[in-house]
């Protein structure tokens, strides 16, 4: 993971760059805005002055701010790309398609190496676990949350239920990859799908909670 300690704020207008140069300028500038503010405070806006380059660059190279986030702490993959692909399904099959996604991008080695970084940094109460855990809140339950707003849900009960998916599937990678713990730990992607989904599907439809 990159090394998120800020470093000199810099002054002046806005400089023409190399492309090069402007990747680098906005990656360090974004290294130290997300260490100084946090994730939720941190502007693509902001990222841009501090680099002295034209905001628009950023949205060129980056696309977006968790896109930004992903090259500055190295992720192999994009967690929100994985978890927006998996919620384009119909409504009854949410719960199977997030739980079978999720658990197959783990299959990889890369992904699971820094997937496991990443879980025990967000349960510390590190100045990087605080970052981390603000940006799978905003990036992985927003969407989630969104999604269930879609099907007419309104805005607090799909937090909740989006929370309690977010909670069943961090525990699920947080026992079999990082604890280990078996049987779950040698389950086929597929078993543990057919155990895992009808539980996220129920959190989804909000079944045992209020509608």
């Amino acid at each position: 993971m990159a090394d998120l300690n800020p470093g000199p704020r810099r002054r002046g207008r806005p400089r023409k760059a190399s492309s090069s140069d402007a990747r680098a300028a906005i990656t360090a500038a974004a290294s130290a805005e997300f260490a100084e503010k946090g994730y939720d405070k941190t502007s693509l806006r902001g990222i841009a002055r501090r680099a002295q380059v034209d905001s628009a660059l950023v949205h060129h190279y980056f696309e977006s701010k968790a896109g930004l986030f992903a090259e500055v702490v190295k992720l192999p993959v994009r967690p929100d790309h994985i978890v927006r692909s998996a919620l384009e399904v119909s409504d009854d099959r949410l719960g199977e398609s997030l739980v079978h996604t999720v658990l197959s991008a783990w299959e990889h080695s890369n992904v699971k190496s820094i997937g496991v970084t990443i879980l025990r940094s967000a349960v510390s109460d590190s100045a990087a676990g605080r970052l981390i855990r603000q940006f799978l809140l905003r990036e992985l339950k927003g969407a989630v949350a969104r999604r269930i707003e879609d099907i007419g849900v309104d805005s607090a009960e799909a937090d909740l239920r989006a929370t309690l998916v977010l909670t069943q599937m961090a525990g699920a990678l947080m026992f079999r990859h990082v604890l280990e713990l078996e049987p779950l730990a040698s389950m086929s992607v597929d078993d543990l799908t057919a155990r895992l989904a009808p539980a996220v599907q129920g959190h989804l439809d909000g079944v045992g909670g209020s509608n």
